[in-house]
């Protein structure tokens, strides 16, 4: 409860209005003595990818014995998952105290929530200065509070689609926008780019990236891979060629992500070997992203049938669970959870050959669109209905024999199921 308290109080520091500036954080930064210019950096952009790409690199590193601090957002379960020193998430008190020491030297001035945040994570990764700190970039990258830092040696660009659009003056509201947004100021570096859902978006980062003076490692152009009939991928880029075991997560567009992290790693040349990226695509952790219940109450539901969870939640990560679901020879049903400032109607239309959807409210989460409201949007698909909570759907799902049942649409609902499984 303390930490939360604290949490509470940080969140009354926010601005009534926000500017895009880099100003309060900067500001807040250089009262704790700019520890962001102590540290070295990986930058993670994007639109999807960026959780799971970051947590393959951590893998890959870990097995080569190099722990890293890793920052990102948001989180599932607790707000701890955020702050991560030395490859070991904060405890409780430990956060509690960073954020007290923050709050304490920001003395009252209005600040975002994410913009303090930023700053006591940057504060407290100086204590492990000769770690990498693997950083998640917010919204947009421009002007988001991570984009402050100096010594960057790379620079990861995740697969980037329309979210977020409602930040984005209505004219602006298109891919050509939030392009410009995530990649025009990223620093003279290594820049990686993953794999892109068309070559429209890929010619805009090209075109974007094109004064930066960084060396530029592009999917296809300098790297790429393979899946060969007896699941093994082969990858090659300028170093040669591996060939590697599928990773432990489910997802073709996870080899995608694995993929940008190997070409990551091996650019950056801190001694991995190839034996460390054979075993670290294999032992990735991850939550929420195509994640399994095994067990558990809502599981104890859902007896014999396949219980699954993803936090997609835009157009771009709808298309990627379909393609994974017409994998599946089954009968799939969703339940489905969504925020309100989603297009809803077009997260659904990625999606064919679903047996049922159910509509849910997201508990705890006064932002999300109201599970009856979002029924009354999709009403054209067939075997739409609504229940108010996770369990009233899954009992009404009444699945036959292998059907399976996906939990999703936004990472807010993926971690209100696993705390309440």
């Amino acid at each position: 409860m303390k930490l939360q308290t604290i949490l509470n109080r940080l969140q009354k520091l926010h601005p009534k209005e926000i500017d895009l500036s880099l100003d309060r954080v900067k500001n807040l930064c250089k009262k704790l003595g700019n520890p962001q210019k102590k540290l070295k950096y990986i930058s993670v952009v994007g639109t999807n990818g960026k959780y799971s790409t970051i947590q393959a690199v951590r893998s890959i590193l870990k097995t080569a014995n190099i722990d890293c601090n890793i920052y990102t957002s948001p989180h599932i379960q607790k707000i701890n998952e955020r702050f991560i020193f030395n490859d070991e998430e904060i405890s409780d008190d430990n956060l509690s105290k960073l954020l007290i020491e923050v709050e304490n030297v920001n003395n009252g001035e209005q600040i975002t929530y994410f913009e303090i945040l930023t700053a006591a994570y940057f504060y407290h990764a100086s204590k492990f200065k000769d770690k990498i700190n693997i950083i998640e970039s917010g919204l947009f990258h421009r002007f988001d509070a991570t984009n402050i830092i100096d010594n960057n040696l790379s620079s990861i660009v995740t697969s980037i689609g329309l979210d977020h659009l409602d930040w984005l003056p209505k004219n602006e509201q298109n891919i050509e926008k939030i392009v410009y947004e995530k990649t025009s100021s990223l620093l003279n570096s290594t820049i990686v780019v993953s794999k892109q859902s068309s070559d429209e978006t890929l010619n805009l980062i090209k075109k974007t990236i094109n004064n930066n003076q960084s060396k530029k490692i592009i999917y296809k152009d300098d790297f790429n891979y393979s899946l060969s009939e007896n699941g093994f991928i082969y990858y090659e880029d300028e170093y040669g060629g591996l060939k590697l075991p599928k990773p432990n997560l489910l997802g073709n567009f996870q080899i995608d992500n694995c993929a940008t992290a190997i070409a990551t790693v091996r650019n950056l040349q801190l001694g991995v070997k190839d034996e460390n990226i054979k075993e670290g695509i294999t032992r990735i952790k991850s939550i929420a992203r195509l994640q399994e219940i095994k067990s558990g109450k809502l599981k104890n539901i859902c007896k014999d049938n396949r219980l699954y969870l993803d936090g997609s939640h835009n157009p771009l990560g709808a298309k990627a669970l379909n393609e994974y679901l017409n994998t599946l020879d089954c009968k799939k049903h969703l339940i489905l959870g969504m925020m309100y400032n989603k297009n809803h109607e077009e997260y659904m239309s990625h999606f064919n050959d679903i047996s049922s959807i159910t509509t849910i409210d997201i508990p705890n989460q006064p932002n999300a669109i109201k599970g009856i409201d979002l029924k009354e949007k999709l009403n054209k698909y067939p075997n739409v209905s609504y229940k108010k909570s996770i369990e009233e759907a899954l009992i009404s799902v009444n699945p036959e024999k292998d059907d399976l049942i996906m939990i999703t649409g936004s990472l807010y609902l993926a971690g209100e199921l696993l705390n309440l499984n």
